[in-house]
């Protein structure tokens, strides 16, 4: 009986439960792993443009992510193509990578690795920065019997 209550429970709000939209990003962050020289390279690129990382050309077609009042998802549709030394070019990748997931669906090819690190927007505003107050100016305020500020 009382799962079939917590069950009503959940159906009766679930369409009230909304998540917020996606933000689509310009620029997704990557990192790759030169699996020759033993290097690891963080590399951008922004949506719809390719980037040669090696021998590959990492493009992004789309980088969401989700507000910070959520649970971070950070998804990107991407595609990878593998340069041939005759300049042949062959699709080695295509579906979506998670940050959060690295190793879900990161490019292994022999000679490099490739995954999704984040997304970004340099034109959105910062992040609030929390800040501490000062210990000392708080018991000074409260001997005076002033008000400390609002948080």
């Amino acid at each position: 009986m009382k799962i079939l209550l917590r069950l009503g429970a959940v159906i009766w709000l679930w369409p009230t439960m909304a998540l917020a939209e996606p933000i689509a990003n310009p620029i997704a962050i990557f990192s790759g792993l030169d699996k020759i020289l033993g290097e690891t390279t963080t590399f951008e690129t922004k949506i719809g443009e390719e980037k040669k990382f090696g021998g590959l050309l990492v493009k992004a077609d789309v980088c969401n992510s989700r507000p910070i009042t959520e649970d971070p998802k950070t998804v990107a549709f991407v595609e990878v193509v593998e340069h041939g030394t005759d300049g042949t070019n062959k699709r080695i990748f295509s579906g979506w990578m998670f940050a959060e997931s690295p190793g879900l669906n990161a490019v292994e090819h022999p000679l490099y690795d490739v995954w999704l690190v984040g997304c970004k927007d340099p034109n959105a505003p910062p992040p609030p920065v929390e800040t501490v107050p000062d210990l000392a100016t708080l018991q000074d305020q409260i001997e005076n019997g002033d008000q400390p500020p609002p948080d």
